[in-house]
């Protein structure tokens, strides 16, 4: 294991020596023969400042520490080691040997979910290898906008990912072993043990599912290219398939969660999920976004987008939900940072408000480009739609008999 000096200590977690010398003296931090820590003690360090940070009183933990109350000896277990401190190098001394701007660096340090840093503040070891990602797009040519933009979609997306685990693990874990009686030192050493045997399945796993994800979203894109260069060489003649976009939503859900409350609401927000993920991508199409009382859905094909709205306002009458609706619009999507814009998206939106509790209404661009499906469309004449200018003829779409 790897021993480091009390001023080693302090540079790692961002903190005065002085401060690491008052943990000694409280009887949180015990150095080793020697006076030698370890990296558990670097951790250590720099959370108990984040804890005396948001009001946590050092002295308290202290107390508690010494009447057994709490121990932070889990830190030291290889769930932790992924935690790594800082360097010491600084963001404008990192700016200036890279040639990468305070201002690009400066979202490395926001994704990661923590505050904006100073010129003057030290880099995390982890955020240098986000550097040298950084720095081998900028040699080739990479825009310094599309860079950021790829940053705040990964911090935002694995944020999500690490709130939903942390509260299931509370739920999973944490909250049955103290109810089985355990006390609060037992409790953060056991499952501390287990999360140091999941961690590394976890990680695996993700990267497994995001491999996944690029391939499908890799195939796409060659496929486009490949349509291109066969056209351009007079071979294919593309056909006119505009995407579509589709919205659902859950007649009533408002009123619904006012009457049973926030949890119930979240819990039909999940069922209501994993309905409509399945129904959907069956169909070759992607949720984009959860609504609160709906999802939006992306499609390449408005045919496919009929048979799943079809299949998906079927399946949640019949689990129990509240009548769902549906508006589909078939026409070009502006994608930026994971989600979906233009005047195609507004308007699926309005048709999905205009749609009548159990209907599956479809504008005429899609009625065009959906043909020979096992589905009947008819129409309800022009309509007048919020937002809309002008008039938009509307079907009512229904699955064969």
């Amino acid at each position: 294991m790897s021993e480091y000096s009390r001023q080693e200590i302090a540079q790692q977690a961002g903190v005065d020596p002085d401060y690491v010398d008052r943990l000694v003296e409280l009887g949180i931090l015990t150095p080793a023969t020697g006076d030698v820590f370890s990296p558990g003690d670097a951790l250590r360090t720099r959370w108990l400042q984040s804890f005396e940070r948001a009001g946590v009183p050092l002295d308290g933990l202290a107390a508690a520490v010494r009447d057994g109350a709490l121990s932070f000896s889990h830190l030291d277990v290889p769930a932790f080691d992924r935690f790594a401190g800082l360097s010491s190098t600084t963001f404008r001394e990192l700016s200036s040997s890279t040639g990468i701007s305070l201002e690009l660096l400066t979202v490395v340090r926001e994704a990661a979910g923590f505050a904006a840093p100073r010129p003057e503040d030290l880099v995390h070891q982890h955020e240098l290898s986000v550097v040298r990602v950084i720095e081998l797009e900028l040699a080739n040519g990479f825009h310094p906008m599309v860079i950021e933009r790829w940053l705040r979609v990964w911090g935002d997306s694995l944020r999500r990912i690490a709130e939903t685990e942390t509260a299931d693990w509370r739920n999973e874990v944490i909250t049955p072993l103290l109810a089985s009686g355990m006390t609060a030192v037992e409790m953060l050493k056991v499952q501390a043990d287990l999360a140091s045997q999941l961690a590394p399945l976890n990680e695996r796993a993700l990267l497994a599912i995001y491999h996944g994800q690029q391939e499908q979203t890799w195939i796409r894109e060659t496929v486009e290219q490949v349509e291109v260069a066969l056209e351009q060489a007079g071979l294919y003649r593309r056909l006119d398939r505009p995407p579509a976009m589709c919205f659902l939503d859950i007649t009533g859900y408002t009123r619904l969660t006012e009457e049973r409350g926030d949890e119930a609401a979240a819990d039909l927000a999940a069922r209501l999920a994993h309905l409509v993920r399945r129904s959907s991508q069956e169909h070759s199409g992607m949720p984009v976004k959860w609504l609160g009382d709906g999802v939006m859905f992306h499609f390449p094909e408005p045919g496919n987008a009929v048979l799943a709205a079809v299949e998906m306002v079927d399946v949640v009458g019949s689990h129990g939900f509240p009548p769902a609706h549906v508006g589909i619009h078939a026409g070009p999507v502006v994608f930026q940072e994971g989600d979906y814009f233009g005047r195609t998206v507004n308007i699926a939106a309005r048709i999905a408000d205009y749609a009548r509790p159990g209907e599956v209404l479809v504008s005429q661009e899609v009625v065009r480009a959906a043909d020979g499906g096992p589905v009947t469309f008819t129409e309800i004449g022009p309509v007048e739609l919020k937002g809309v200018s002008g008039t938009l003829r509307l079907y009512i779409a229904r699955r064969d008999a």
